[in-house]
């Protein structure tokens, strides 16, 4: 099986291709680090598997599984990503795509996740295992993806908490708006609000990419669904004693937008 690894971090393209190497019926084929060459290198070598990152220069992953479905529509696609946004995750198999494995975990997931990939089967990481993603249709052919053809790693922990925080390592601001902007954009487009805390030179970057995804950002605004305030301004209102303080973040980051809403009940709800 021949394989394409697209990845703009050097160390992680070393390791996926390194693991794949070592498996004797694969054959890395190609090694990109750039969206738009990746949809080149799809179409001219007709990879069997493309292992694709999300936040790539030039073109986004999901962006980029799109015209590599269009170019070569028997490869498959196997997203490796620490983005772990439900939203996201949600579109880049929308696209097609077989699999999506976090990176933290692709130490003990990444072979799992191209076997199963390869043998037509759909992978997600067992810490997205809670969500479901045995849906929705794949919209290139119209098949849905039936339990029995979903692949997931038992967890070690439980899953089922729905209050978690994640953290992200940006190497540039680039990605860090990219990844940011797929999460804040989606999150807005379901109906949903994001409150965002950041310098001002990331709050004006963001408002542009927002307005280029097309978002009525101005109308979002006016009904109270984003919500952007200063990093160094919410810190020194929401820290007490050197930690943040939950009464005080949610005063600060809900309270003023939402008139409405009973501050003690703002408070106990974490």
């Amino acid at each position: 099986m021949r394989v394409l690894v697209v990845e703009d971090h050097e160390t992680w393209r070393h390791f996926f291709s390194t693991a794949v190497q070592k498996q004797p019926e694969l054959q890395v084929i190609g090694e990109v680090s750039d969206g738009l060459e990746a949809v080149q290198k799809a179409q001219e070598l007709q990879p069997d598997l493309v292992l694709l990152d999300i936040g790539l220069p030039t073109l986004n992953g999901i962006e980029a599984a799109r015209r590599i479905r269009e170019v070569s529509p028997a490869s498959n696609i196997l997203f490796i990503s620490e983005n772990r946004s439900i939203d996201i995750v949600r579109e880049a198999l929308s696209t097609g795509a077989r699999g999506y494995i976090l990176k933290s975990d692709a130490a003990s997931e990444l072979m799992p996740a191209v076997k199963a990939v390869l043998e037509g089967k759909r992978f997600v990481s067992a810490r997205l295992a809670a969500y479901g993603l045995n849906g929705p249709p794949d919209p290139q052919t119209g098949a849905r993806f039936h339990r029995d053809n979903v692949t997931t790693l038992i967890p070690t922990k439980n899953v089922g908490n729905n209050h978690h925080h994640e953290v992200g390592f940006y190497s540039d601001d680039r990605h860090l708006l990219d990844d940011v902007t797929r999460f804040i954009g989606a999150a807005l487009k379901a109906g949903n609000s994001a409150i965002v805390v950041a310098t001002e030179s990331h709050r004006k970057s963001l408002i542009l990419e927002l307005q280029a995804q097309r978002l009525d950002i101005g109308a979002v605004i006016e009904h109270g669904r984003y919500i952007a305030l200063d990093a160094a301004e919410t810190l020194s209102a929401i820290m007490v004693n050197d930690l943040p303080d939950p009464n005080n973040f949610v005063r600060t980051t809900c309270g003023a937008a939402c008139p409405t809403c009973d501050t003690e009940y703002w408070g106990d709800a974490e």
